[in-house]
């Protein structure tokens, strides 16, 4: 069911709760006649209906009984050029919940209707103000968790996911009408495309889709970081290196083995990448149950791992626990950290990491030059040190199954060319990976994709 347009909503835009400023928006057909009763200029010349575009007015808003609420801005916004294609006004009070509510609630009785959750970046999908990536990236945007996570958001936001959609889809569209004049209209000697060319434009396609699947885990990092565990066995100095990447003593750090019986959380900002961690219990064999829980804990914490950290103390021989985590670690996004490069001899036998982490990194986590070296070779396993974020990447789930799907209909294409099935099979795989990129974009999204895209969404936004 499509979206009342009819109705005018509003909603606080602003975070509940005390603040400089609380931001009461207003969309709809209705949107000036509404705060025209619930906001006076201080100039009595000026009248809120009047006001132009990309306008503000001071004055004060007032209750339902007409009395003085607070001292009050007006932001106007005429359709088309506002942020739901809508006319808006946005009212700015002083924050706190007893202004910020008692604005809404005179709203609400000079007739608007209270907005559900995402309902005005809805509004703007639905007047067509936004493609569906640009809505998502609404949310990127809000939850990104540093600057380049920030960069993606925005470049999307500005159309360039739907942009680098666009050009492929403007190519397969080209290549479909060919494709269909030739098969359902052989009459009019239609030429037949070259298998040459007919390969070359399904492969651009194809590997143009491919690279932003690639870029796609890295893209995810950047917006939403990685989920990461620090293993090791006892005293390599995990509980060390939480507190360095913390920047505070976030886990107690004894000579005591065992020291850390459960998993420690911490969230921090390493260069570019936000890392939710998990500072883990250490990996021994122990008769002790509290201990052997935390342990099991570890190993759990290390298979949901995004991201691997793995703690060996230098100054040891290496150990059958040390060999078995590196086994552990075989295949999965990890890097060894070989600490204690402070610590005089240097015994570790590094032959028992060979062949099971992407990199092998020498540190020091007492020393906070370690950060800036660590930071480096997270962004490099990550894929996060060659994303471009203003190219624009693929973003959450949907989007991802959407570029999939096209992906896999180019191949078939290529197959079916390839195993002479004719132009005819060649066309209707590459009416599907069309079908897939308008999925991506919104402009054959269902109902129901829709609604779990806006679910996402707060109330206000």
């Amino acid at each position: 069911m499509s979206m009342d347009l009819s109705a005018t909503v509003c909603a606080l835009a602003t975070p509940p709760g005390v603040g400089g400023i609380a931001v009461v928006r207003i969309s709809g057909p209705e949107a000036y006649s509404i705060a025209e009763k619930v906001f006076r200029p201080a100039n009595p010349a000026r009248k809120l209906s009047q006001a132009k575009g990309y306008t503000a007015l001071f004055g004060h808003s007032l209750r339902p009984d007409g009395s003085v609420l607070d001292e009050t801005v007006a932001l106007c916004f005429r359709a088309p050029r506002s942020y739901t294609g809508e006319d808006v006004v946005e009212l700015s009070c002083h924050g706190g919940s007893a202004m910020a509510e008692g604005l809404v609630q005179a709203c609400l009785a000079a007739g608007a209707r209270p907005a559900g959750a995402g309902e005005f970046t809805r509004r703007a999908f639905e007047n067509g103000r936004i493609s569906l990536t640009q809505a998502e990236a609404v949310m990127d945007a809000i939850q990104a968790a540093g600057r380049q996570g920030a960069a993606l958001a925005a470049a999307s936001l500005d159309g360039a996911v739907a942009r680098r959609i666009g050009a492929i889809r403007e190519d397969l569209t080209a290549l479909a009408a060919h494709l269909a004049a030739w098969v359902d209209f052989p009459e009019e000697d239609v030429p037949a495309l070259e298998p040459a060319a007919l390969t070359a434009t399904l492969t651009g396609c194809r590997d143009k889709i491919q690279a932003m699947i690639d870029q796609w885990g890295a893209g995810a990092v950047a917006l939403g970081g990685v989920d990461t565990a620090i293993v090791g066995r006892p005293n390599v100095g995990k509980s060390t290196l939480l507190n360095l990447l913390a920047g505070f003593e976030r886990a107690i750090v004894t000579p005591v083995a065992g020291t850390t019986r459960d998993v420690v959380q911490q969230t921090v900002q390493l260069g570019s990448v936000r890392l939710n961690l998990s500072d883990t219990a250490g990996l021994r064999e122990t008769a002790d149950a509290v201990e052997a829980e935390g342990i099991r804990r570890s190993y759990r914490a290390l298979d949901a791992a995004g991201l691997v950290l793995a703690v060996f103390d230098a100054s040891e021989p290496a150990t059958e626990e040390d060999a078995r985590l590196a086994q552990l670690c075989r295949g999965r996004p990890a890097l060894a950290l070989v600490n204690k490069q402070d610590a005089g001899a240097q015994v570790f036998d590094e032959a028992v990491l060979a062949g099971c982490f992407s990199d092998v990194v020498h540190l020091s986590a007492k020393d906070p030059a370690s950060l800036q070296l660590l930071a480096g070779r997270v962004e490099t396993l990550l894929g996060v040190a060659n994303l471009d974020p203003s190219a624009g990447c693929l973003s959450g789930q949907r989007q991802l199954a959407a570029a999939t799907a096209a992906r896999n209909a180019l191949d078939d294409a290529l197959a079916a060319g390839q195993q002479g099935f004719g132009l005819d099979a060649v066309s209707v795989c590459v009416d599907e990976a069309l079908h897939a990129l308008y999925e991506l974009t919104g402009e054959a999204a269902d109902e129901a994709v829709i609604e779990e895209v806006f679910s996402r969404f707060c109330v206000g936004k």
